[in-house]
């Protein structure tokens, strides 16, 4: 029975590794056939031994049973990690379609960055956000780390829309970049506030080649869960994308599962 033993060991282990890595369908297909290959192997050898075993001292069936019930374990990992590999390349496609219908739109982002675009007309735009009214000490530098302007804003509770024209404490306009602002806010009686801000911008591409897809917004490549909000209209693509994306976590929860 140790020759047995011995096959289909080294036909397990090797097909589990490569069910337990993040190969290719090509590396997974090759696994298979592995697996089909030595499974008829053990099989030839299970039955020449049944056929030759000595009728005083027969073979102990639990052992090859087990074996069996290895061989069929470990190729139905392999069926399962293909079937999730054609669901990942499904959903994928489904996200960079949705993704694609977001350029143009102007969307929320979390993040302290925005841009400013004299050429346009442009300014810099940021969302602050505070839990209770409070004035907010604002700074903001330019990608060099340069303090182009400070000053006060009145926050509301709330999302509160900031602006900078980009016209700096000396009177000066700053050149066409982006820049990065910090809040630090106190309420009436003087006390600490934290505030939250997210920049502003509109999706003048997506990177496919990321996964998922990436949006370029602002100069900058986003995730798109970082997407708080979007205007223009394309909140159906939002919603759209965000139903896709819990379609695929909802697939893959169930087929770790099974595994």
């Amino acid at each position: 029975m140790s020759t047995v033993s011995t096959a289909v060991n080294s036909a397990v282990n090797a097909a589990t590794a490569a069910t337990g890595s993040s190969s290719s369908s090509s590396a997974t297909s090759a696994a298979m056939q592995s697996i089909s290959g030595n499974f008829d192997t053990f099989l030839q050898l299970l039955t020449t031994q049944l056929q030759n075993q000595d009728p005083l001292d027969p073979m102990d069936t639990d052992s090859f049973t087990q074996e069996l019930v290895e061989f069929a374990s470990v190729e139905q990992q392999v069926d399962m990690n293909t079937n999730m590999q054609t669901l990942i390349s499904m959903q994928s496609t489904t996200e960079a379609t949705s993704a694609l219908q977001l350029v143009g739109s102007t969307v929320t982002i979390g993040g302290t960055t925005s841009s400013l675009s004299n050429a346009t007309n442009t300014p810099a735009t940021w969302s602050i956000t505070s839990p209770s009214a409070a004035t907010g000490n604002v700074t903001i530098t330019s990608s060099a780390g340069t303090t182009a302007y400070t000053g006060t804003v009145a926050l509301n509770s709330g999302t509160n829309t900031y602006t900078w024209n980009g016209v700096g404490n000396n009177g000066q306009t700053w050149p066409d970049g982006t820049y990065t602002i910090s809040v630090t806010a106190t309420n009436a009686s003087g006390q600490a506030v934290t505030v939250s801000t997210q920049q502003q911008g509109t999706v003048t591409g997506v990177n496919l080649s990321t996964n998922p897809p990436t949006l370029t917004v602002n100069g900058q490549n986003v995730p798109i869960s970082q997407i708080t909000s979007i205007t223009n209209g394309s909140t159906g693509s939002l919603s759209s994308l965000n139903t896709s994306i819990n379609n695929l976590n909802s697939a893959l929860g169930t087929l770790n599962q099974l595994l």
